[in-house]
Order: structure tokens, then C-alpha cells, then sequence
């Protein structure tokens, strides 16, 4: 059964930074309620996963490349090569998953990176915190729906370098803490967050311009 598991919790619905407060709740966000045509639409069964996945990757290639263009003023010689290893990665994963769906492949989305302050460690590596835990969720959401077994074996490598993401920015924020390890987000079974691709897009709903819509993803 799929679980919201922690991805419910204070420090994965909102972060502070100097651009204030920012509610991720799918509940308190706006659905992509315009039409297919004016946007992308993720299609059926695997294509439609696989382009869920690309979607999420894009949106987070995107996310680190301007972490790195504008850097923020207190970023140090461990943050950057954090941030550019896991840039790397997410730019990596976006670019297999466009080769894998070939002509199926969604657009390229245009993102509104708006709400996160870059000149401030605090929001971008809160935003980053969000993000990585959103993508953790997002493919243990997604597996059950996979049917090609190449599909589902892909998607749980590129699940556990999420993981790792998530890990190392839970570190940069606090140090030799627990969070490192998964507090807050694995559960009382040490089970990760699973969530469906509805609730994954709607909190991702503000960071992307593009309307996206998937009819046949739950």
C-alpha cells in the first residue's frame, strides 16, 4: 500500500528563508487545471511515468544549475562541490530519461524558481531538502505503476542517488545530525515516503510555469 509517510511533516511542507514562508502541501496548492494543449501532457502507462520522472528531473536540473550560476554569498568550498556533484547527477538523470522516451518525450518545462531566495544558504539548501524528499517520494510512489522490468530497475538506481541527495543536503543543514540518516522521513518499519504522482506534481506545482497535466497517472 502507498503511504504519505513523513513527507507530511512541518520541515517537508514549508521552509523560511528571506523570501519568507512557502507552503508545499498539495492540499494548499493550485492543481494544473488548464488544458493538455497548452502544456504537457505525461501520456499513459509507462510513458507517462517515465515522463513524470522527467519532469521531476528537469525541474531539479534546473533547480541546481542556478544554484551554481548565482551562488549564494556564504556558499563554501564543501557546499559547492556538494551542490555541483548532485547538479551533475540530476542533469545526468534528466538526460537518460529524455533519451529513453525518444519522441515521447514531454517539452522542455520552464520553471519559476520565484519563491527561493539564492542569495540565502538557508533557502536554498531548504528548498534542496524539499526537493530531494519530494524525488525519493515520487519514485517509490511511481514503482508499482512501472511495468517494463528495465523501467522499474532504472528507476530504483536512480531513486537511491536521490536518497543520497537527501542525505547530504540533510547534512549541510545539520551537521552530524540524525536527519542525515533519515529522521523525519523513514518510518517506524525504516520505510522511506511513497507518494502518488498527483500529490508529487501538485507540490511541485509552483516551481513550473509549463502546464503539466497526467489524466492517467493516479
Amino acid at each position: 500500500m502507498i503511504t504519505e509517510s513523513r513527507l507530511t511533516r512541518r520541515h517537508l511542507l514549508k521552509w523560511t528563508g528571506a523570501a519568507g514562508t512557502v507552503a508545499v502541501a498539495g492540499a494548499l496548492l493550485p492543481n494544473f487545471g488548464i488544458s493538455a494543449a497548452l502544456g504537457a501532457e505525461l501520456g499513459d502507462g509507462d510513458i507517462g511515468v517515465l515522463n513524470y520522472a522527467y519532469a521531476l528531473e528537469q525541474l531539479e536540473a534546473a533547480f541546481y544549475t542556478q544554484v551554481l550560476e548565482t551562488p549564494f554569498g556564504e556558499m563554501q568550498v564543501n557546499d559547492e562541490r556538494i551542490l555541483r556533484q548532485i547538479r551533475d547527477h540530476e542533469i545526468a538523470h534528466r538526460d537518460f530519461l529524455k533519451g529513453a522516451l525518444g519522441r515521447n518525450a514531454i517539452p522542455g518545462l520552464e520553471v519559476d524558481f520565484s519563491a527561493v531566495d539564492f542569495s540565502s544558504r538557508a533557502s536554498v539548501l531548504g528548498t534542496a531538502d524539499v526537493f530531494e524528499n519530494l524525488g525519493v517520494a515520487a519514485y517509490n510512489g511511481a514503482g508499482q505503476l512501472i511495468s517494463n522490468p528495465d523501467y522499474l530497475v532504472a528507476a530504483g538506481s536512480i531513486v537511491s542517488i536521490e536518497a543520497r541527495h537527501a542525505a547530504a543536503i540533510a547534512d549541510l543543514l545539520r551537521p552530524f545530525s540524525a536527519e542525515a540518516a533519515g529522521r523525519g522521513n523513514v518510518d517506524h518499519q525504516g520505510l522511506d515516503g511513497a507518494l502518488l504522482p498527483s500529490k508529487v506534481l501538485n507540490a511541485a506545482a509552483p516551481f513550473i510555469k509549463t502546464p503539466v497535466t497526467a489524466a492517467t497517472l493516479p
